[in-house]
């Protein structure tokens, strides 16, 4: 859902301000108030972000967080959780026996 006053813009149209802005055919200013943008501002940036990277920065890009990436732990921390969960079994291994003998000392 869209904040209110908030527009999106089709690939194509961008690139129509913006080309007809970078080829000189008329100023921010006019393009914003022919195409009835907020602001010439936009123009502008569009037209930097074209000139960076070209036609793929003009694209839309998806929203959120890219699938998988904090989802499960990376290499390194996958093996720290693995010597952590080996050193706490030895730890409730030896508290058991510890236990168990302490209960035979009392028997």
């Amino acid at each position: 859902m869209n904040k209110p006053g908030r527009r999106s813009f089709a690939f194509e149209f961008k690139l129509e301000v913006v080309r007809r802005y970078v080829g000189g055919e008329a100023t921010a200013i006019e393009l914003a108030r022919e195409h009835g943008l907020s602001s010439p501002k936009l123009v502008e940036n569009w037209a930097r972000a074209y000139r960076r990277e070209g036609e793929d920065a003009l694209r839309p890009k998806p929203k959120g967080r890219p699938p998988g990436v904090a989802d499960s732990p990376g290499p390194g921390e996958l093996e720290r959780l693995r010597a952590e969960n080996l050193r706490l079994s030895a730890e409730n291994a030896y508290l058991k026996k510890l236990r168990a003998l302490r209960e035979q000392g009392r028997g």
